[in-house]
């Protein structure tokens, strides 16, 4: 099993930045695909972002294309998601998950979030 812990998130105004970071231990991550979700309050949680451990290929919400990056260092086991010119609505709680490539991301390993909040 893999675990996933995330750090980095805070308070900004609009228009400013973060950036969050997962880090994952527990095994190898040759054939992963590592994600960004959120939840705001009484919605549900929605995907941000993904990236391939192995060939880093990248996939966005609309929503966030343009403004969010994700990344990953291999040799830190950790991924990233740089978010600039952020937005009240980006308010949440952002949550790093993992899974096998071909399974669900319900099925796959959580952190325990990390709160973003975006003041206008």
């Amino acid at each position: 099993q893999v675990q996933l812990v995330e750090s980095g998130g805070g308070s900004v105004q609009a228009g400013g930045s973060l950036r969050l970071s997962c880090a994952a231990s527990g095994r190898t991550f040759s054939n992963y695909l590592m994600g960004w979700f959120r939840q705001a309050p009484e919605k549900e949680r929605e995907f941000v972002a993904r990236i391939s451990w192995s060939v880093g290929s990248t996939y966005y919400a609309d929503s966030v294309k343009g403004r969010f990056t994700i990344s990953r260092d291999n040799a830190k086991n950790t991924v990233y998601l740089q978010m600039n010119s952020l937005k009240p609505e980006d308010t949440a709680v952002y949550y790093c998950a993992g899974k096998e490539g071909g399974s669900s991301w319900s099925s796959g390993s959580w952190g325990q979030g990390t709160q973003v909040t975006v003041s206008s």
